[in-house]
């Protein structure tokens, strides 16, 4: 395949670039851009024009899924923590974007912890030689592949939104309790609260537990897992550091809490086809009969109930909530016919949403392999 280096196809606009710290902008109307997008708004512009900004350091560099390259039109202020692209008349625009949103830049980034592809590497990567008749029928073809991944995120978020007014109508504002609900501590529910910690026979194993990349016996859940839903990239440990955390054991359907940094953060566990342990930094709820925890769920991850959690939660720089302070969060609790006829209307929209997603993710899968396809 022939190709153009960036240096001889683009305009290399960097040396216009102004950075602006937090401390000295102004706020106003123009979008302020970094490596990975709009970081503010400023009151006044440096470009006028349709550019590609391409991350100079701290872009998603190896991402298969966040670009390092994105578009921009109209005014703007740029800072330099990201190149600045405008192609001659032989590229699209539209092409040149896309053709580096995903580039592969290994061996030509640098930096062990904040990558940096240097104007000097940035200048010699190159894009496919393709005729401008070409290139506009590849950007039809993508546009359009990207036009229906949108409009299956909105119905999902729509989906997403469906439930919480359901939710209101049913149970009403938590806050104003207008309907009358018992409200109550949510430990006076529990039967169980436990942490990766609590399990002092973790301590016994050699130098504590090994977590494998590829599968073993069981899945050690982190909450990063939860909350990505990715399952390639999950850890496992073996059945002897399995059985040895035996209090930490998931079987689906859980309430999980971050304990540190994102300190109250609330995941649903999903129902599991394998062993299952909770890993580090989270704990782990259960409940009696007189709740539904997908009720509790979106009670939890509301507004309200994530401000209740809030009031709890301690630290300037790393943020941490206590088991007994989890346990105090104030919740309502509705009969739990209400609470059941709930989940099942949620039940009934998740497998609307899984039909979407379904199609989401195979017209995402399409989109992948055109991509690769014309741009390797």
């Amino acid at each position: 395949m022939e190709t153009y280096r960036l240096e001889d196809c683009c305009d290399i606009l960097d040396s216009q670039r102004v950075p602006i710290t937090e401390a000295d902008r102004q706020e106003g109307e123009y979008p302020y851009y970094g490596a990975n997008g709009v970081q503010d708004h400023v009151a006044g512009y440096i470009f006028d024009d349709e550019l590609v900004l391409l991350a100079e350091d701290g872009g998603n560099f190896g991402s298969k899924t966040r670009p390092i390259a994105y578009r921009v039109s109209g005014k703007c202020w740029v800072n330099n923590h990201a190149h600045v692209l405008k192609p001659k008349k032989l590229i699209d625009i539209d092409f040149l974007c896309y053709s580096l949103m995903f580039y592969n830049t290994d061996g030509i980034v640098n930096g062990a912890t904040r990558q940096k592809l240097t104007q000097a590497s940035m200048r010699q990567m190159v894009i496919p030689k393709y005729s401008k008749e070409r290139q506009l029928k590849i950007i039809k073809k993508l546009n359009t592949i990207q036009d229906i991944i949108a409009v299956r995120e909105k119905q999902i978020i729509e989906l997403d939104g469906l439930i919480k007014a359901r939710f209101v109508e049913m149970f009403g504002n938590p806050v104003n309790n207008e309907k009358g609900f018992v409200k109550a501590a949510m430990g006076d529910y529990m039967t169980l609260l436990t942490d990766f910690s609590s399990n002092g026979s973790y301590k016994t194993l050699d130098g504590g537990v090994t977590m494998y990349d590829k599968y073993n016996y069981a899945w050690m859940v982190r909450t990063t897992d939860l909350e990505s839903g990715d399952r390639s990239a999950i850890k496992y440990i073996d059945e002897s550091a399995y059985e040895l955390l035996a209090k930490s054991k998931i079987y689906g359907g859980e309430i999980i809490m971050n304990k540190i940094g994102s300190a109250g953060k609330i995941y649903l566990m999903p129902q599991i086809d394998m062993p299952a342990s909770l890993g580090r930094n989270a704990f782990m709820f259960r409940y009696d009969e007189r709740i539904n925890v997908k009720f509790l769920y979106y009670l939890l991850t509301s507004e309200y109930g994530q401000r209740e959690i809030q009031q709890y939660v301690r630290g300037a720089v790393t943020k941490t909530i206590t088991k007994n302070d989890a346990r105090t969060v104030l919740i309502i609790v509705p009969p739990i016919e209400m609470q059941n006829e709930f989940e099942a209307f949620v039940n009934q929209v998740d497998k609307s949403k899984a039909k979407i997603q379904k199609s989401l993710d195979e017209t995402q899968l399409l989109f992948d392999s055109l991509m690769q396809k014309y741009f390797g």
